[in-house]
């Protein structure tokens, strides 16, 4: 079946599955899991060899023919698109299912369809106008999927926060997609690297697609809307949806012409967002919201190989763009998977215990030990630890980055700082994960609910064990997939195509590959060890009390300490402290609150101040006929004015 049939398919089997999901779950998702296969295949065939698929309508949808395109570029991001898509839908049948929410669980039905739908459409319109209306439907279905649970205020603030970013976003992207039309003449998309007059519309696209990407600073409505989402939600916009964003970037900062300082500015938003989001991960105590910042810095790391791509390829230096494009582009599946994972585990915890708060879990592991051993290898990825995918990943952003600080050009000097930033960056994720993972899984339990937690059933774990599989998959043979990622170089940069693997990344593979497999034959070891030997379980020293109780374990909070110091500048912790006085003390108190700090620090009082000068202004608006005259002859005068000073000077 040609790569146009399959297409038509999937896209059939979204709408019917938006009609019938409804009424109809089984039906639902045997329409999801079909379109999720035919969008698959298509992009592997693509990716694959396969020549890139065009066609071109006869009719016109809007007053401009329909013009749909697939390459290498899109195949990646669609091939994301359908797996993420149906290891939600699978998950969601048991996580958020009708016998507990029977009238959301139907309508999360009709929206993620919905949702996939105009993702897809996004990766294949090849039409500025089109594009635009498939961003629009891709955009109010998030909104309506982050709002399922609207009983919840915080749920319905996440929402109206995602949706007033994604317009903002979007209002940036109509004024990039109608200027570009205005100079060519055509709405039509595709290569235009010859059209040097294009290249200051580059900022408009990084507005415009930053914000759904979620870089910092643009990141403010981020954490809000994946920590309270439904957690299979949270997957889909942290592993798929925000790879739209990224989707974008690369689209366009290949095919426009790119200013001389593009990659500078790319690459440096990178390592800031890197940093500063695993910073704020690291103080976090809501494990959602950790994992919502932790996005932030993967998204850096996509970005800082982008960044280094596109001066690259402005610079002639192809050898370590192409390395640092790769890792980019590995690191945007490798996120997918990894980061799915970590909100499906999360969610696995809350479907358990009702409880997103690290300080009121621990000893999970007992009572759950699929899902703490899928964190802890969700959390090894994510870490960058080998010999998982995420490693894979990183080593060829910094190949690429090591290639450039020795290159004795000018990027030498954002390569060396940039290849520090992401040590500094990999450190804070790893001691971020453990604090995690110690937190929820290990210890005593600190709550009842917590106490009889049970573990999730077959429908949440299934999909959580495929994603853990591609995870070690592509942690062990990296070279098997070199080719796609080659077919992507090729797509996005027409000299890079054909080009051959990093000599490294075949050894590569063979020492993750033993390193995995002295790691399992230790850990038997060490597990028949025990058992000859015998195990006992005792107190840990009880600092002397003669009645610990599980309140004694260290929190998130002070786990936390550790950094929190080094930037108070950035985190800015808000804090009620109330010191023990005299002899026999009363009372004491200390609450910490981390703020959004973007958010609240700078949007809202710009906000707040916008509001106060339109209440000012409003109060000329009041009825009085002779009144308006008055404003009406005023601004003659000011125009005349205005007119008379231009002729004089």
């Amino acid at each position: 079946m040609s790569p146009g049939w399959l297409l038509l398919a999937a896209a059939a089997s979204l709408g019917l599955g938006a009609i019938a999901g409804p009424r109809y779950s089984k039906l639902w998702l045997g329409l999801t899991a079909a379109a999720a296969a035919s969008g698959l295949c298509v992009a592997v065939l693509v990716l694959t060899g396969q020549p890139e698929w065009e066609w071109r309508s006869e009719f016109a949808v809007g007053g401009e023919p329909l013009h749909l395109r697939l390459d290498g570029v899109s195949a990646l991001f669609l091939a994301l698109v359908c797996a993420g898509g149906a290891a939600g839908a699978i998950y969601g049948r048991e996580y958020w299912s009708d016998h507990h929410y029977p009238g959301s669980a139907a309508r999360g039905r009709c929206w993620w369809s919905a949702m996939l739908l105009g993702m897809g459409l996004v990766l294949v319109s090849s039409n500025g106008l089109h594009f635009l209306l498939a961003w629009e439907l891709f955009a109010v279905s998030g909104y309506f999927l982050i709002t399922l649970d609207r009983g919840r205020r915080e749920a319905r603030t996440a929402g109206w926060l995602y949706l007033a970013a994604s317009h903002t976003g979007t209002i940036c992207l109509f004024a990039f997609f109608s200027s570009l039309a205005a100079r060519t003449g055509s709405w039509e998309l595709g290569p235009m690297r010859e059209r040097a007059e294009l290249s200051p519309l580059f900022w408009l696209v990084l507005l415009g697609f930053g914000v759904k990407a979620g870089f910092f600073p643009l990141h403010v409505w981020l954490p809000s809307a994946h920590a309270n989402a439904p957690s299979h939600v949270s997957a889909l916009f942290s592993g798929v949806a925000l790879k739209m964003g990224i989707y974008g970037l690369v689209r366009f900062s290949g095919w426009l012409p790119l200013p001389a300082s593009a990659g500078w500015v790319v690459a440096g938003l990178g390592a800031i967002s890197a940093l500063f989001g695993i910073s704020f991960a690291f103080e976090q105590t809501d494990l959602k919201r950790l994992l919502a910042y932790s996005s932030i810095e993967n998204i850096g790391i996509i970005l800082m190989g982008l960044g280094g791509a596109c001066l690259a390829a402005t610079q002639g230096n192809a050898a370590w763009g192409q390395l640092a494009l790769a890792g980019a582009m590995l690191h945007v599946w490798n996120h997918g998977l990894f980061k799915s994972l970590l909100f499906f585990s999360a969610g696995s915890v809350v479907h358990a215990t009702g409880v997103r708060e690290m300080s009121r879990l621990g000893g999970l592991w007992r009572a759950m030990p699929w899902t703490a051993g899928l964190f802890a290898l969700g959390s090894a990825a994510v870490a960058g630890l080998p010999p998982l995918n995420g490693f894979v990943g990183e080593w060829l952003v910094y190949l690429g980055l090591f290639d450039a600080a020795i290159s004795r050009s000018p990027t030498a000097w954002i390569a060396m700082p940039g290849a520090i930033i992401l040590a500094v960056a990999g450190a804070l994720t790893l001691a971020s994960f453990v604090k995690a993972g110690a937190m929820v899984f290990l210890g005593a339990p600190r709550t009842k609910a917590t106490a009889g937690a049970r573990e999730c059933g077959p429908w949440m774990r299934w999909p959580m064990l495929c994603l853990a599989g591609a995870c070690v998959l592509i942690g062990l043979a990296p070279a098997l997939f070199w080719p796609m990622i080659s077919r992507v170089l090729g797509a996005w940069y027409p000299a890079w195509a054909g080009v051959a693997a990093p000599a490294p990344l075949a050894k590569l593979g063979i020492l993750q590959a033993s390193f995995a497999i002295a790691m399992v034959a230790a850990a038997a070891f060490l597990f028949k060890k025990a058992r000859a030997n015998g195990l006992r379980r005792e107190l840990t020293w009880d600092c002397g009390y003669a009645s610990p109780s599980p309140r004694m374990q260290y929190t998130s909070g002070s786990f936390s300490r550790i950094v929190s110091g080094w930037l108070v500048w950035l985190l800015r912790p808000d804090r009620i402290l109330l010191r023990p006085r005299g002899p026999l003390p009363q009372k004491a108190r200390f609450v910490e609150r981390l703020p959004e700090t973007v958010l609240e620090h700078i949007i809202n009082p710009a906000a707040r101040a916008a509001m106060r000068l339109s209440l000012v202004v409003r109060r000329l608006q009041h009825g009085r006929l002779q009144a308006y005259v008055l404003y009406f002859v005023a601004g003659l005068a000011a125009l005349g004015f205005l007119v008379l000073f231009g002729a004089a000077s």
